[in-house]
């Protein structure tokens, strides 16, 4: 049975990313994919004074 020219066809080489490029798109993206933290209840948003 001859083989298609489809199966003939050698895999995709995808380019090598720099581990500099794979470590800034994780970082953006659980930053856009966590919620904004909610503040405590027992807080109004402001530092206190030391």
């Amino acid at each position: 049975m001859p083989a298609t020219e489809r199966d003939e066809k050698q895999p995709r080489v995808m380019p090598a990313v720099p581990m500099r490029e794979l470590l800034a798109s994780c970082a953006a993206a659980a930053a856009i994919s966590t919620p904004p933290r909610l503040p405590d209840p027992g807080t109004t948003g402001h530092r206190r004074a030391a």
